[in-house]
């Protein structure tokens, strides 16, 4: 008896480790899944005037800081490749709108980096600039956080200030659909997966005791993407409306 109670244990037990390395794939590799219909999207159309780039420039700032968060109160691993995973993934969807925006491009004027022309911030023509200003990021943060990696204040700011720019995700492509009056060019399954990822990992945080800043982050990225939903609602509507 004693022995079929083990074997019942010993089963559970392995149950349980498949299902936690189960959901810590899926949280590596997860956040990266929403931008394939959106890579596949702005291919298909070659146009990516319904994407927001600013995204790409919310997740870098995000993850690179987590990172350096990470360095200073190290959480789970998970969390630290899902970072480099979602800045690889970052560069992947800059380099493709760089190279469909170059394209289709009239005029053959450049916007870079060495221009520190503010009104094409993150407007720039090449994805090296794209790298060389995160470059830049990255080793100012390494320097300041070299200096201050002993304070207890600085390494809680650094996750808050990470959360806060992850939590602002959505914001970039909501205020452009609103500039635009539509959500054409934005891939809705892409923020569907958005939805589902941020109730995923929200819960995921809850669950494994992350520090607070990642479940405040995931609640209010969950709200920002149910507002983007109501975009799609109601812009849908309004252009039926003006061809009814």
């Amino acid at each position: 008896m004693d022995s079929e109670v083990a074997l019942q244990e010993e089963d559970m037990d392995g149950s349980w480790t498949l299902l936690s390395w189960l959901a810590s794939l899926l949280m590596v590799f997860g956040g990266a899944l929403p931008y394939v219909p959106q890579f596949q999207e702005i291919q298909r159309s070659s146009n990516t005037e319904g994407f927001s780039t600013r995204v790409c420039l919310v997740l870098l700032i995000a993850n690179i800081l987590r990172i350096f968060f990470w360095i200073g109160k190290q959480f789970e691993l998970t969390l630290l490749l899902q970072s480099v995973v979602m800045i690889l993934t970052m560069f992947a969807m800059l380099h493709l709108c760089c190279t469909v925006q170059n394209t289709n491009r009239v005029s053959t004027k450049q916007h870079r980096l060495t221009d520190l022309n503010l009104q094409y911030f993150w407007k720039w023509s090449a994805v090296e600039d794209y790298l060389l200003f995160c470059f830049g990021f990255t080793v100012l943060c390494a320097v300041v956080t070299m200096l201050l990696l002993d304070s207890a204040v600085f390494v809680e700011m650094l996750g808050f200030l990470a959360v806060m720019f992850e939590a602002m995700l959505g914001v970039p492509q909501l205020l452009q659909n609103f500039h635009n009056h539509s959500t054409k060019g934005m891939s809705v399954t892409m923020v569907l997966l958005w939805t589902a990822g941020d109730i995923f990992k929200t819960t995921y945080f809850v669950v494994n005791e992350s520090p607070a800043q990642f479940w405040v982050c995931g609640s209010v990225q969950i709200l920002i993407d149910v507002a983007i939903l109501l975009q799609v609602l109601f812009y849908s509507q309004d252009t039926r409306a003006k061809l009814g």
